[in-house]
C-alpha cells in the first residue's frame, strides 16, 4: 500500500479505537456486522490476550472476536460466558486441525511463548486459516522460514505483530525522517528493556523463548532502526554482559550492538532485562535531532525535535489497528508491511547479533 494511503488507514483506525465502546452486551457487539468482519481466534490466553487484544477486538472494523485455543478449560469457559463464544470455536493445542471445519473462523492470532509458534502456524495453516504471531516469530531463522513455508503451502497470510508499525508517532518519525525535514540521518540510538520480576517465568527458560532481553524487546529497538532508515544493516558488532549469572543463566540479561547501513548511517542500540528506563530512540541528523520517549509502549507516546516541535499526536489502540490492518490484506488480497518475511528479516538479524555476542567478531549480513 501507498504511504499516504497507509496513513489514511491509521488515521480511520486511530478514529475508531479513540471513540468509547458503549453496548448494553458484549455479545451483541461481537455479533454486530460479523458479516463484514473476519473471525479472529486467540491462541494463548495469556495476559496480553486478556487486557489488549481481546478489548481491541471490540473497537475493530474488520476483524471480530470469534474463538480460542487453550489447554485450561477454566479459561475456555470464562471466555465463552464474557465474549459469547459458542462451545465448538473453543478448541486446545492439539485440537486445532479441527478449525478447518469452523467456517466462523479466519485467522488465528498465536500469543503464546516463541517456541511454540511454529507447531501452532503449522496446525492453523493446515487447517485453512491465515495466522498472525506475537513477536518474535520463533527461536530462529531457520525455524521462522518454516513458519513461511507453511502458511505458503496452505495458500494462506502470515504476519508479526508489530505494533508500533501502525503507531501514529512512530509514523509520524518516518515521516521526517524520510522527507528528511532535518537534514540526512546519521545517527540512530535505539534502547529497551526492564527489570523481569519471575524467575521462573518462561522468557527466562531457553526452550520456550530461545533468548532473553533481546528476543523480548531488544527486537523494538531493532524494528526501529529498520523503519527509520528504511534500510537493512549490513553488519552487527555485539556484547553480552550479566550480572546475575543465576536468573540468567539459560538466557541473555543485556546485550549492546551496534550496525552499519548501506548509505553510511550508524546504529546504537542496548537491550536489558536488569535496567530501568530503558525505551526510546533518538535520530541525530545533519541539522539536529528528533526521537521518541517513551517510544513502544501502549499508550502515551511522545517526542521531540531539536527545532523545538513537539512530536505528539494522539494516541490509538495499536492492537485493534494492527489487526484490522491484517485483515484488509486479507480481504483487499494486499501485501501486509509487517508479513513473515518481514518477521524473518529481523530473525536473521537478531541471530547475527548472538553469533556477534559469542564469537567477539563483527558479522556480516551481505
Amino acid at each position: 500500500m501507498e504511504d499516504q494511503t497507509r496513513r489514511r488507514f491509521i488515521q480511520k483506525a486511530a478514529a475508531l479505537s479513540a471513540a468509547p465502546f458503549i453496548s448494553t452486551s458484549v455479545t451483541r457487539a461481537l455479533a454486530r456486522d460479523s458479516q463484514k468482519k473476519l473471525g479472529w481466534a486467540l491462541c494463548g490466553l495469556g495476559s496480553l490476550s486478556t487486557n489488549q487484544i481481546a478489548p481491541a477486538l471490540l473497537k475493530t472494523q474488520h476483524a471480530r472476536l470469534a474463538g480460542v485455543v487453550t489447554d485450561t478449560p477454566e479459561k475456555a469457559k470464562r471466555w465463552q460466558q464474557q465474549y459469547g463464544i459458542p462451545a465448538k470455536s473453543c478448541y486446545t493445542y492439539a485440537t486445532m486441525e479441527k478449525m478447518a471445519h469452523d467456517k466462523n473462523i479466519d485467522v488465528v492470532y498465536i500469543v503464546t511463548p516463541n517456541a511454540l509458534h511454529l507447531e501452532q502456524t503449522q496446525r492453523a495453516a493446515k487447517a485453512g486459516k491465515h495466522v498472525y504471531c506475537e513477536k518474535p516469530m520463533e527461536t530462529s531463522a531457520e525455524r521462522a522460514q518454516q513458519m513461511i513455508d507453511a502458511c505458503k503451502a496452505a495458500d494462506r497470510k502470515l504476519g508479526v505483530a508489530y505494533r508500533c508499525r501502525f503507531e501514529p508517532n512512530n509514523l509520524e518519525c518516518v515521516r521526517i525522517a524520510r522527507e528528511k525535514e532535518l537534514g540526512a540521518l546519521r545517527i540512530v540510538e535505539a534502547n529497551f528493556g526492564f527489570p523481569i520480576g519471575d524467575p521462573n517465568q518462561w522468557r527466562l527458560k531457553r526452550a520456550l523463548s530461545g533468548g532473553g532481553a533481546l528476543l523480548d524487546v531488544g527486537i523494538y529497538a531493532l524494528q526501529a532502526t529498520r523503519y527509520l532508515t528504511g534500510e537493512e544493516p549490513i553488519s552487527v558488532f555485539a556484547t553480552e554482559t550479566k550480572t546475575d549469572p543465576v536468573k540468567f543463566a539459560e538466557v541473555d540479561e543485556s546485550i549492546v550492538w551496534t550496525a552499519k547501513f548501506p548509505s553510511g548511517v550508524v546504529s546504537s542500540c542496548s537491550t536489558s532485562f536488569a535496567a530501568a528506563g530503558m525505551g526510546n530512540y533518538l535520530v541525530h541528523t545533519e541539522r539536529g535531532w528528533f526521537g521518541l520517549e517513551p517510544a513502544y509502549v501502549y499508550s502515551g507516546i511522545r517526542g521531540r525535535r531539536s527545532d523545538g516541535k513537539e512530536i505528539n499526536l494522539p494516541g490509538i489502540d495499536q492492537f485493534a489497528a494492527e489487526m484490522d490492518d491484517f485483515s484488509r490484506c486479507i480481504l483487499e488480497a494486499d501485501t501486509s508491511i509487517v508479513s513473515g518475511e518481514e518477521g524473518l528479516r529481523d530473525m536473521k538479524i537478531l541471530m547475527a547479533i548472538y553469533e556477534s555476542a559469542r564469537s567477539g567478531k563483527v558479522v556480516s549480513l551481505a
